[in-house]
Formats: structure tokens, C-alpha cells, sequence
């Protein structure tokens, strides 16, 4: 019974991983566990009665947590862009451009993938869309099906590590950050994901040139009426464009400067970003705007239809991440634009009807009660795990290692990434996370950091055969069996389980060598955020002193007396009338 008595918290750790294995659902294991050995603790006198009593207010206090809500939000925005046709025209359009080189499909799929991850924020939405949409075409025009389908599926868990992510407001509620933090943290390691997808197929396309051909010419339809490209003219407003964001970039404190009317220094980096780009973007949307109004044709077709194409997801970015950026909107009031604005857009496209706005509104219920149970689960576990000094445990287990913060790190790492074969990113969020936290925090880990580095690591979740859901979603729309392309008439052979497995092995390997770049150059995900200001306080004493008025033995009695008038004082001290005053107050009698 001692035994039992002192090892209560790691028992009660294999007890939740006995009740997973079982196969309970994970809400109701986390509850009956901590339950459970809630009701044995007390029986025991290892944790007091009067702690279950914490219980309902914590759970209240789930239910008035406003980070929350935007989980609902972009759960509901990322669905009706689903179904609002700008996935497929992003898909058609960044494939005709992407098309005349080797593995320019593979590329146009990348591409849309971190566009649809930036203004949706979901795997299965991006996952299912580019399976439905960019598989035929691939297959069609004889890519390698390991290689398609690894492509299709790693680039839709960008949605994971690109903001507006779930997954980092999940990590940020557990962690006590702010996801705003956060999302500054993981936009350039989320960028360089989607940079080592690219040059992963460029190396496929030097190399193994036969499993990632380029477009055939008569499947390049979107071209000038004298059969050319039309290139050129798009190379030529896009380097435009990007010089006038560069510009505007660069003098952003003068920009300050001339409208607040006041002298400004300095700008915050994710503020210059933001503006510079929307600068550059309506730049690009006038530009077309007035070639389409006049018919002067100063753009080609491929131009014209690349930037009416891409408008309106980077104003859906601009409407999420740009306002949560500059400071306009909380990440949640960033989801409600972004999901009227999907309204908007399915709205404009004659997409929105009343039977895609029910199944919309069920899916995302259902996520929203899944991801809220699960988190009532963790709140009654982790209650009774603290009331036996499950954390203490936890603490000496971890923060003993070799090492230091390096093996602290190593070690987390190669356990969250087991971890991920069986439990998906809300499990860990919720089971794993909250035990790291003061680990981390008592070695002098950033949690912000280590919360991002966390994300990257729980992306491969979705990738990892044989139980990763992104490779679920991409089986549902694969083909199984042989069928006839419509185009060219030929036998397509179907996609293999074993083939979408052996294609996800590469892109897993690759998020794997991201978390190691994330330890090795800190930098990656630090330069994103707002340095903190660094005060010296010898200097503010030094200030404080100044301000302060001279004391009452220093002040020369006659200086700034006028005409000689010995009575007159120089000119109004508060310490001096306050202590006169109180010399002068006749004593109060009770």
C-alpha cells in the first residue's frame, strides 16, 4: 500500500494509457481516469476531499474562455471555402502557370496548399479538396502515385503550422500565450516548410524527371489568342509589384510619419510585412481591374486570370492574419471576419445554399463539442494528476536528464513524435502539453517558442503511417479502382494504401529535419515576435530623481522674491503646503 501510496501519479499515467488502449474515447478516458483515481486518492488521504470541489469552476471556466470560440470560427470558414469553388480555381489557375516546367503541378499543389492553410487553418478541407481536384490531373498526366499523393497530403497539413492554425490556438490556450504570439512564431518556419516541400520536388525533377513530367502542350489552355504564354506580362507586373511593396516596406516610418502627424521612428516588422504586401496586392488588383475595363490589353490572359485568382485569398489573409497582426482584432474577432468573409465569397461565387450552409454548421458543431469534451476530460484528469503531485513527477522525470535544455528537448521530441503514431494533435495538446509546460518553463524555455516547435513536431501526427488522418482523408478520394480518364481516354490504374504510406515518408523526414533547424537556429521562430523592451533602471532612477522637487533644507528662502518682499515665495511647493498643512490641522478629538 506505501508503494501504491508514493507512485499514485505514475500509476495513474499507465491507468489513462490502459483506458486508451482499450479503446474508450479519449474525452471519457481522461474523465474516468481522473475520476477514478480521484475517489482512491481521497480514500487513500493522498489528495484532499475539498479539491474536487475546484471541478465545476473550472469546467465554467472553459465554457467563458473566449480563445475558444475561435476554434468554431475557422472550423466554419475553412468548410465553406471548401465548397465555395476557390480551392478548384486556385488548383486550375497555378497550374496552367506551374505546367510548361517538370513537376509544375507538384508545385501548383504546394502552392495552394499553404494558400488554402493561410485562410482556412484545416487538414481535411485542404487534404480533401487537392485530392479531389489535383490527383486526376496528376495521374492523368503520369506522375509517380508515391509522389502525388505525398504532395497532395503534406501539403495540406501546412494547415497545422501556417497561421490561422488550430493547433497553435490550442497550444497557446494550454500553454498561457497568446496566440497572436504564437501566429508570429510559426509564419517564417511554416514559409520554410512550404519552401523544403518545393525543393524537395525540385531535386525529384533534376534526378527522376519521369516521375514528375511536365504539362503537355495541348493541356496548356490558358494562353494568348497568337498561342504564346503570356508569361512575360505576368514576370512584369509581378516584379512591379514587388518592388512597390519593397518601397513601401522600406519607408514605412516615413509613411507613419505623414499620416499620425507626429514623428515616427520605428515600425513593428509583422506591420511593415503586412501593409507592404497589401500595397503590392491592390496594386496588382487595379492594375488588372483597369486592363479589363479599358481593353487595352496591357496584361495577357495569364496575368489578368492569375491576379483575379488570387485576390481573394489574400484578402481573406489580409482579413485574418493582417488584422490579428497589426493589432486590429484578437484571433477570434480575426475568425469572425474570416468566416463572413468566406460567407462573402461563396455568396459572390453562387455557391452558398441552404443545404452547404446546414452541413457546414453540423461539421462544425461536432468539432467544436469534440474538441470541448475532450478539454472537460483533460480538466478532471489533470485536477486529480495535480492533487498527487503528478507534475512534481513529471518535473523530476524530465528535468533531471543529460543534457540540459538540449536533451530536455531531444527527449520531448522523440517522445512526442511516437506519440503522434496513436494520438492526434488534440490528444497531445491536451494529455502531453500542459505536463511540459513547467518543465520547460523551470529550464528557461520560451513557451511561445517551445509551443511552436511542439506544432511542427505534432504535423507529422497527420503523416505518420499507418494512422496519420491526413493519409485518411487522402484515401477517402483516391481512386481504388481502375477507371477511364476522361480527356485522354486512356486506363488510369488506381492508388494504392502502401503507395499514399511510401509517398508521406519523405515529407515526415523533412518536417523532422524542420524541428531540428527550429533547436539548432532558435532564431527562426524568435525573429517573428516582438522584442520585448529592455529598461535600465539606473536610468529611470536617475529620471525619477530629476522630477522629484528639491527637499525643504536645500531650497534657498530667498530665491524669486520680487521688490524685496521677504514674505512673497518664489513659487509654489506641494511637499512644503502639504507638510504645513498637516503642522498647522488642529488634533481630532474622538
Amino acid at each position: 500500500m506505501e508503494f501504491f501510496i508514493h507512485n499514485l501519479a505514475p500509476i495513474m499515467f499507465a491507468g489513462l494509457i490502459i483506458f486508451l488502449l482499450l479503446g474508450f474515447p479519449v474525452a471519457f478516458s481522461l474523465g474516468a481516469c481522473g475520476l477514478f483515481f480521484a475517489f482512491i486518492g481521497v480514500e487513500l488521504n493522498v489528495l484532499p476531499e475539498a479539491l474536487l470541489q475546484a471541478l465545476p469552476l473550472r469546467i465554467f471556466g472553459i465554457m467563458q474562455n473566449d480563445t475558444l470560440l475561435a476554434i468554431p470560427f475557422f472550423t466554419l470558414m475553412g468548410l465553406i471555402l471548401e465548397r465555395s469553388g476557390m480551392a478548384e480555381d486556385l488548383l486550375e489557375t497555378i497550374g496552367q502557370l506551374f505546367g510548361p516546367v517538370r513537376g509544375g503541378l507538384a508545385f501548383a499543389v504546394i502552392f495552394v496548399g499553404a494558400l488554402l492553410a493561410a485562410t482556412t487553418g484545416v487538414v481535411a478541407a485542404s487534404v480533401i479538396s487537392m485530392g479531389l481536384i489535383s490527383l486526376p490531373i496528376m495521374l492523368r498526366y503520369g506522375y509517380d502515385r508515391r509522389i502525388a499523393s505525398g504532395v497532395i497530403a503534406a501539403s495540406g497539413t501546412l494547415a497545422q503550422i501556417i497561421p490561422p492554425s488550430l493547433v497553435l490556438i490550442i497550444l497557446a490556450d494550454q500553454l498561457g500565450r497568446s496566440v497572436g504570439d504564437m501566429y508570429k512564431g510559426a509564419f517564417l518556419p511554416g514559409m520554410m516548410l512550404t519552401g523544403f516541400y518545393a525543393l524537395y520536388v525540385i531535386i525529384l525533377a533534376i534526378f527522376k524527371p519521369h516521375w514528375v513530367p511536365a504539362m503537355p502542350i495541348e493541356a496548356r489552355t490558358l494562353r494568348e489568342d497568337s498561342g504564346k504564354s503570356g508569361l512575360p506580362s505576368l514576370a512584369i507586373l509581378t516584379a512591379l509589384c514587388t518592388g512597390a511593396s519593397i518601397y513601401v516596406g522600406k519607408n514605412m516610418p516615413a509613411i507613419h510619419t505623414w499620416w499620425e502627424g507626429e514623428l515616427v521612428e520605428k515600425v513593428a516588422l509583422d506591420e511593415t510585412i503586412v501593409v507592404a504586401m497589401c500595397f503590392g496586392v491592390a496594386l496588382a488588383f487595379v492594375a488588372a481591374m483597369f486592363n479589363k475595363i479599358t481593353r487595352l490589353g496591357l496584361l495577357s490572359r495569364m496575368a489578368e486570370r492569375v491576379t483575379f485568382v488570387l485576390i481573394p485569398p489574400l484578402l481573406l489573409i489580409f482579413l485574418v492574419l493582417g488584422t490579428i497582426f497589426l493589432g486590429v482584432a484578437t484571433p477570434t474577432e480575426g475568425g469572425a471576419m474570416g468566416a463572413l468573409g468566406a460567407f462573402v465569397m461563396a455568396m459572390a461565387r453562387g455557391r452558398l445554399s441552404f443545404s452547404l450552409l446546414k452541413q457546414a454548421m453540423y461539421t462544425t458543431t461536432k468539432l467544436s463539442c469534440f474538441v470541448v469534451f475532450i478539454l472537460v476530460g483533460a480538466t478532471v484528469f489533470g485536477l486529480t494528476f495535480q492533487g498527487v503531485d503528478g507534475p512534481l513527477w513529471v518535473e523530476h522525470l524530465l528535468a533531471g536528464l543529460p543534457g540540459g535544455q538540449l536533451g530536455f528537448l531531444i527527449v520531448v521530441n522523440i517522445m512526442i513524435f511516437f506519440l503522434a503514431f496513436f494520438l492526434d494533435f488534440f490528444e497531445l495538446s491536451f494529455i502531453v502539453v500542459p505536463l511540459l509546460a513547467p518543465v520547460a518553463t523551470k529550464l528557461g524555455i520560451d513557451l511561445v517558442w517551445f509551443g511552436v516547435l511542439l506544432g511542427i513536431n505534432m504535423q507529422t501526427s497527420f503523416m505518420h503511417p499507418p494512422f496519420g488522418f491526413a493519409l485518411f482523408y487522402l484515401r477517402s478520394v483516391a481512386p481504388d479502382k481502375e477507371y477511364v480518364d476522361k480527356i485522354t481516354k486512356k486506363l488510369i490504374k488506381p492508388v494504392t494504401t502502401m503507395q499514399i504510406y511510401w509517398g508521406a515518408v519523405p515529407f515526415v523526414a523533412i518536417q523532422l529535419i524542420m524541428v531540428g533547424l527550429v533547436i539548432a537556429f532558435p532564431g527562426i521562430v524568435s525573429s517573428g515576435l516582438d522584442k520585448a523592451e529592455v529598461y535600465d533602471l539606473d536610468k529611470v532612477r536617475l529620471e525619477m530623481e530629476a522630477d522629484m522637487p528639491a527637499p525643504i533644507d536645500q531650497v534657498d528662502p530667498t530665491e524669486g522674491m520680487q521688490g524685496g518682499d521677504a514674505a512673497a515665495p518664489a513659487a509654489d511647493d506641494p511637499l512644503k503646503a502639504m507638510q504645513d498643512s498637516l503642522a498647522t490641522e488642529p488634533e481630532k478629538k474622538p
